[in-house]
């Protein structure tokens, strides 16, 4: 195994920004006041753009618990790496909307202790993002206020413990079926994304795609689902398929078939032989596989 990365026919594609890296951009270019409630639907792209500096704002993933992305830092309790403050008055803002409910900038700059002028500053940058909504509301007489409360994207914001879920769900799998129905459970699970991933591998790639074709193709698959997946090609020709994250970690210390099954995926959906090297539940730095022809 190597000690470094090749930097040349390293294929992998970034995962998602986070929403950390969102929340993290100082400032925002705040939408202009729109006199009705927005849309519930989604924000374009450019929206996106316009709040978050060019950062793509990750609206959720998986959600199947047990491929669900692993998020390795909550943007609402880490710091800010920015010289600024004004991500971590979007972090209070969020958390005032949350704990208090629905408010107008002036009840939100009370609740947080900060300027009604920042403060609605962040909400339009949040409500571009689609992550807060706006209403009109009215109050006894006189002109109606601006009413702001979070969307359901902004679940996704805050923190969250599936993997204890998840662990508490195959206990009563085991406490019902034993270890058979564990064992028929993980084999469905590998059996939904080996047709996900041939199904991709089907539609982006030809027919007679080499195998280095459809390992590049798996590893950005297993990047894109938190498992900061890559794949390398050595001058001799040598093809490995690395996972320097396992997002499943919580599961595969306890329930060992979870790699027996990632295993018999790799060589099932690239048709190969598949060679474990390296493996993060035994200690190592990364799972990594050795892919070959399986005639080989």
């Amino acid at each position: 195994m190597h000690a470094e990365l090749p930097a040349k026919d390293i294929a992998a594609t970034k995962l998602d920004p986070a929403i950390v890296a969102a929340l993290s951009t100082p400032g925002g270019a705040p939408a202009a006041p729109s006199p009705t409630a927005p849309s519930s639907t989604l924000p374009s792209p450019a929206a996106i753009e316009a709040a978050f500096g060019g950062a793509q704002f990750e609206h959720g993933t998986d959600a199947d618990m047990l491929e669900r992305r692993v998020r390795t830092a909550n943007p609402l309790i880490t710091p800010s790496p920015g010289p600024g403050a004004s991500s971590t008055l979007r972090r209070d803002v969020l958390y005032a909307l949350r704990t208090g409910g629905p408010a107008a900038p002036d009840q939100v700059a009370d609740r947080v202790g900060a300027s009604r002028t920042g403060v609605l500053q962040q909400l339009r940058t949040l409500e571009t993002a689609g992550l807060v909504t706006r209403s009109l509301s009215r109050h006894g007489v006189g002109r109606p206020r601006h009413v702001y409360d979070l969307t359901a994207a902004a679940q996704e914001l805050f923190p969250a413990n599936y993997g204890a879920l998840t662990q508490s769900v195959l206990t009563a799998i085991r406490t019902v079926g034993g270890d058979k129905l564990i064992e028929e459970v993980f084999e469905a699970r590998r059996e939904i994304i080996k047709a996900r991933i041939g199904h991709r591998i089907a539609e982006r790639l030809p027919a007679n795609a080499s195998l280095w074709e459809r390992v590049k193709e798996v590893a950005t698959y297993q990047d894109e689902t938190g498992y900061l997946g890559r794949a390398t090609r050595d001058v001799d020709g040598t093809i490995h398929l690395w996972e320097h994250n396992c997002a499943i970690y919580g599961v595969s210390g306890t329930y060992k078939i979870a790699c027996a099954a990632e295993l018999q995926l790799f060589g099932e959906v690239l048709d190969a032989k598949v060679t474990r090297e390296c493996h993060i539940a035994s200690g190592g730095r990364s799972c990594t596989y050795r892919i070959e022809p399986a005639d080989s």
